[in-house]
């Protein structure tokens, strides 16, 4: 039977306990189940950020730019650990939604005679806007995602490997598969997936994907995003905004734009190197951590959570298959945004998503499982 204790004595198993230590938490009592819609503070971005304040900023000012400059390939080659990406495939740059508007040009410039972009009718609202922007200033043609979808005209898919929702997990290899027999490209959104589980491009066949760093991988509000192009596509892989961080002697002003054929190609405008520090030193941590042990731990969490739910009577969409789900649970209660007030006056942090879903995100490296617990029986003590 699913008990408090059990979820106690869960936490004094926990391989990983050790690292929530790592964390500024002010408050121990908070019930924090959103991690995966922004992580907790590691202890050594705190530090990092003093320290490129104080003296990068304040001491070396402008000088400190011979080591700022290559910070989003530097910081991107860390993903390696995270998404099995190799040197030189990803830059950590910019936003989730500029991303995957240079992700979706690249695909149509890779796929130039086809005029349709697929896209779930029930996709995370950013993928879909960007989706419907570009095909309305191209003229394409915008088709609902479905699991047996004829491909065979369609430039690219647009899918996120983890539902934002229902926290259920995409056949990725299958279906990237299926689309490259097609004619198609895939851009994978992993923004739930960097950090919550193991994946790694190259082995499910991925050649484009983007995702944020702020979830999972904790790495602060507004932290930039990155952008994994497949090494082999590089050099042919156009976007239409040309920035300077892009161009080959790039210093060099009075010049055309000649783009360098590499990753770099994606790059804009100066980086953000307050919040790419921060994305590194977050990113820093997982790695240290290990995916593997990460990734174990989350499907303990939420395998004991669905088990909470059980115990309770909560109703919940979330797969109950560990393979195929991601780091939250979905429970679907009636009025959820009244209800979700009501629990943060109760100490527990989540979040809703219209109309009845509340979601609790467990984020493997600072959740404990009495944490979630606490939240569910708080949560079922609303709905009874």
């Amino acid at each position: 039977m699913t008990l408090r204790q059990t979820a106690l004595d869960l936490d004094a198993d926990d391989p990983l306990a050790s690292y929530r230590d790592e964390f500024v938490i002010p408050d121990p009592n908070l019930v924090y189940l959103d991690g995966n819609s922004l992580g907790r503070t590691p202890k050594a971005t705190v530090a990092r950020l003093r320290q490129v304040v104080e003296s990068e900023w304040a001491g070396d000012l402008i000088r400190s730019w011979q080591h700022w400059l290559d910070l989003p390939r530097r910081v991107g080659d860390r993903m390696s650990a995270i998404i099995g990406s190799r040197p030189g495939e990803v830059v950590v740059h910019d936003s989730t939604t500029l991303n995957l508007y240079q992700g979706v040009h690249i695909a149509l410039g890779l796929r130039p005679n086809r005029r349709v972009i697929m896209v779930p009718a029930d996709e995370f609202p950013t993928d879909r806007y960007v989706v419907e922007g570009i095909a309305a200033e191209k003229g394409l043609e915008v088709r609902p995602f479905s699991p047996d979808a004829d491909l065979s005209d369609v430039a690219v898919v647009v899918r996120s490997v983890i539902d934002y929702r229902s926290a259920e997990l995409a056949d990725v290899a299958e279906f990237t598969v299926r689309a490259r027999e097609q004619g198609s490209l895939v851009l994978w959104d992993l923004s739930h997936t960097a950090g919550a589980i193991e994946f790694d491009v190259h082995a499910l066949g991925v050649e484009l994907a983007v995702g944020c760093t702020y979830k999972f991988l904790n790495g602060g509000p507004g932290a930039p995003a990155f952008t994994f192009v497949k090494s082999e596509l590089q050099k042919d892989a156009h976007q239409p905004i040309h920035g300077w961080f892009a161009q080959k002697d790039q210093f060099e002003m009075e010049r055309g734009f000649y783009p360098h054929d590499d990753i770099r190609r994606v790059l804009l405008g100066t980086p953000h190197v307050l919040s790419l520090v921060a994305a590194e030193e977050g990113i820093a941590l997982s790695a240290r951590a290990g995916m593997a042990n990460i990734a174990a731990k989350g499907r303990a969490l939420t395998a004991f959570a669905l088990d909470v739910c059980d115990r309770f009577g909560l109703v919940t969409s979330t797969p109950r298959d560990p393979d195929r789900r991601g780091c939250h649970i979905a429970i679907h209660v009636p009025d959820a945004r009244e209800r979700l007030s009501r629990l943060t006056d109760r100490g527990v942090i989540a979040d809703m998503r219209p109309p009845d879903i509340l979601r609790f995100g467990m984020s493997p490296l600072t959740t404990r499982f009495v944490d979630v617990w606490d939240g569910l029986e708080r949560t079922a003590s609303l709905t009874s």
